[in-house]
């Protein structure tokens, strides 16, 4: 045994570690940030997506400072996150084109059935390029914790990964858990994302597919097809919709995300990155193989 495997903690508690540490730095650089935005404005505070970014800011340090502490403990690597982008950079471009084909489904099947109405259509490209930041942050911040630090603590003490996939996606489902209008079938939902997106780690370790997925899943959710993301109004967006009253359909309040088209959807996505990486695990497995 290396002298960096007998300093890892037992993986229950590097999670329940790394959750605490999470959730602790994350209020104390949002009081500190709420505090000298006061200051500096003089008690008027900034507008309500400006705050939205300083929040979401303070959450990726609080990732990141708690990653580095318990890396630093553990005497693991900074590349354990899997945040590598050379020779990924095609991963990320594929997990975003896939987040655009399932709404491409998801989506036309809603206007075919009558689920969602397109009332208007506004573009405002200031906006659409701060939501484009926003949710890359987003992606970045959710995904270094769940997937980059969670995921890859559980299958590095040897756990069963599909188990490991399991126990990350329902803390990323758990993190939502006091998002606006939550309700068992958005809860099943994100936990069903967080499958169909942390399978991909399974047989990469890295997380420019599951960023490129989260980013633009989120991105084209909300700024761009008019939905609510996780049940937060993102206030504007390119589409305007009128949501039928079948809230199992069309997700409701919560949004797209809410509702049992995108269960289906994230099924299918789960069933096919699975099934892509298991094959591809058995063609390396064969070419390892000495002749």
């Amino acid at each position: 045994m290396t002298d960096k495997q007998a300093r890892r903690f037992p993986a229950w508690l590097s999670v329940t570690f790394m959750m605490s540490l999470y959730f602790f730095f994350t209020v104390l650089y949002q009081s500190v940030a709420q505090g000298a935005v006061l200051l500096f404005t003089g008690g008027e505070g900034l507008p309500t997506e400006g705050g939205r970014i300083v929040d979401e800011l303070c959450m990726a340090l609080g990732v990141f400072t708690s990653a580095f502490i318990l890396l630093w403990l553990e005497g693991g690597r900074f590349e354990e996150l899997g945040l590598a982008v050379r020779g990924h950079a095609g991963e990320g471009a594929l997990g975003a084109l896939l987040a655009a084909a399932l709404y491409a489904a998801g989506f036309g099947f809603c206007l075919l059935a009558g689920v969602v109405e397109v009332t208007g259509c506004r573009f405002s490209p200031s906006s659409a390029l701060i939501s484009l930041g926003f949710f890359a942050l987003v992606a970045l911040t959710e995904e270094t914790l769940i997937r980059g630090y969670i995921l890859s603590r559980l299958l590095r003490s040897g756990m069963n990964k599909f188990a490991a996939l399991l126990i990350s996606s329902l803390l990323f489902s758990a993190i939502h858990l006091f998002n606006p209008d939550v309700a068992w079938l958005p809860l099943l939902n994100l936990t069903l994302a967080g499958c169909a997106i942390g399978a991909s780690y399974l047989y990469m370790r890295n997380l420019c597919f599951p960023i490129g997925f989260h980013w633009f899943w989120n991105w084209i959710q909300g700024p761009i097809l008019g939905y609510n993301v996780s049940g937060t109004d993102g206030r504007s967006s390119l589409l305007t919709l009128r949501l039928s009253d079948n809230v199992a359909l069309s997700g409701g309040d919560f949004g797209f995300e809410g509702s049992l088209v995108c269960t289906a959807l994230l099924l299918i996505a789960t069933a096919l990155t699975v099934w892509w990486g298991e094959k591809r695990e058995a063609i390396l497995l064969v070419k390892s193989r000495p002749r």
